[in-house]
């Protein structure tokens, strides 16, 4: 019979401490996408499939399980809001460019609303929050140029009615349609930047 050798022993417990992390932070993705927006550590761990102490053995704290959380998928939601065909005339551009957000705002709304929940208790997030922000202004000055031209008023109504914000308020306070949100914001797009 033979016994592990000393060298794999490590390996094998690293690599079920790294599944076991992998596995808290997948779970606690997967519950704030669902609609948790801030699952507890128990709720986490039943989730995951281990123990209430493994997760603390792994993470210092629940903050630190959400920011390692956003560093996973950091890529994936900036992929979204940085893709879109950013052709065509002005009208076009306005279209495609709220069109863009809606895709994201509808994929990770949930991300965006637990966030925002817990801004205010973790600095860390509050932080992650205000880089975000300043990457969709950039976002949509890169669509839309033109803003550039603008009064700082008009400038600002138009970054406040292209905001998840916004967003959520049509879709879920007033339970609009996608379809009729992306309307509305297109509209008010287009009568900031005309009436200028």
């Amino acid at each position: 019979m033979t016994t592990p050798s000393t060298s794999t022993v490590p390996d094998g417990r690293r690599q079920r401490s790294e599944r076991s992390r992998r596995a808290i932070i997948e779970a606690t993705l997967d519950m704030i996408t669902e609609g948790t927006l801030i699952p507890t550590a128990q709720q986490v761990s039943e989730r995951a499939g281990v123990g209430i102490r493994s997760v603390f053995r792994h993470f210092e704290d629940m903050e630190s399980i959400f920011i390692l959380a956003d560093e996973t998928r950091r890529a994936r939601y900036e992929d979204i809001f940085l893709g879109g065909d950013r052709k065509g005339t002005l009208e076009e551009r306005i279209l495609h460019a709220v069109e863009q957000r809606a895709k994201g705002y509808e994929l990770y709304g949930n991300v965006m609303l637990s966030t925002l929940a817990l801004r205010w208790r973790f600095s860390t997030l509050r932080k992650n929050y205000e880089r975000y922000q300043r990457g969709l202004r950039k976002n949509l000055h890169d669509w839309l140029p033109e803003l550039a031209n603008l009064d700082p008023s008009s400038c600002e109504a138009i970054h406040g009615v292209a905001s998840f914000e916004f967003w959520n308020r049509l879709r879920d306070h007033q339970n609009l349609s996608k379809k009729a949100a992306i309307g509305i914001v297109v509209q008010m797009v287009n009568a900031l930047v005309v009436a200028e």
